[in-house]
């Protein structure tokens, strides 16, 4: 008997990814294997829904209006699957999460050991990258991100907040004026993070009104574990999330610079596809690192 539920998902995934081996790697599978899941499918319906090239995949016209259906038959499948799985209170199935580099190391990671305890029949893919994953095309079920979020697509719940701040190694700063205001900034090795506009132009909060000022310096990276550890070799003064360390500011490993014109604290959220229907695997992520965000002063300035 031909598992239609598995086809259409492979189809759909095929359709947000754009191509079968980023499907195939998802599924731990392989690119033929896809080809042929699709291949079924198009047999079972008795129509074409792409047309192949060497380059790319370009639904037909039966394959547009297959794909809108298609969508809607799985989440009515998972909504009727997720109902049972609600009275029985048991979250299952694999879980996508996309986490920055350092906050899933320090912040995210030492708490699924929990996580997994509380629901074993979850299992989770931790993609751990700097970048703003497409959470549809590239699969992704939950993502934790900082700062504002402004696509009407996506759904947003903030489960924490933290403060930015400007950190150097006593290292860096032996010798050296200290800046008492961010204009002194000039004068010394600043660390860019240049994958945002946010990590070359630094915005402060001061008693006279907001500060800018353009971070200039040697070393630059786009990568935040890259900040992280130029800041501790002390190569210069980084500007970043609080979440960045664990216990360095506290022990002096790090000083914090120019507190009196520290920037207002940054919402962090837990983001995911805006959908009718949300999978209690994803509730169940949602709720546990709000409670676990809670309790970390480092994510909740009010237990400071």
């Amino acid at each position: 008997m031909i598992d239609t539920i598995a086809l259409f998902h492979a189809f759909v995934r095929v359709v947000e990814a754009g191509s079968f081996t980023r499907v195939a790697e998802e599924q731990n599978s392989s690119q033929p294997t896809v080809s042929r899941q699709v291949a079924a499918l198009e047999e079972h319906l008795g129509t074409r829904l792409f047309t192949r090239t060497t380059r790319k995949l370009t639904l037909t016209d039966d394959g547009r209006g297959f794909y809108e259906r298609a969508k809607l038959a799985l989440e009515a499948v998972s909504e009727a699957e997720d109902a049972v799985g609600r009275r029985r209170a048991r979250p299952s199935g694999a879980l996508r999460l996309a986490v920055p580099v350092v906050f899933g190391r320090l912040r995210v990671m030492p708490h699924l050991n929990g996580f997994l305890a509380r629901y074993p029949e979850v299992s989770i893919d931790l993609v751990m990258n700097d970048g703003y994953s497409d959470l549809v095309e590239e699969g992704i079920d939950l993502a934790i991100r900082s700062g504002d979020i402004t696509d009407t697509l996506l759904i947003a719940k903030k489960i924490g907040v933290t403060r930015r701040v400007l950190v150097a190694a006593p290292s860096y700063l032996r010798g050296k004026a200290i800046p008492t205001h961010p204009g002194d900034l000039a004068g010394h090795d600043c660390i860019p993070y240049t994958r945002v506009a946010a990590g070359v132009t630094w915005r402060f909060e001061g008693p006279d009104g907001p500060v800018s000022v353009e971070a200039k310096g040697p070393v630059r990276t786009q990568n935040s574990e890259g900040i992280r550890e130029a800041v501790m070799s002390g190569l210069g003064i980084g500007f970043v999330p609080v979440w960045h360390f664990t216990n360095e500011i506290e022990t002096g490993r790090v000083v914090v610079l120019l507190e009196s014109f520290e920037p207002k604290p940054v919402p962090i959220h837990a983001v995911y596809p805006s959908r009718r229907f949300v999978p209690q695997k994803t509730r169940a992520m949602i709720d546990y690192l709000e409670q676990q965000f809670a309790m970390d002063p480092k994510l909740n300035p009010r237990r400071d």
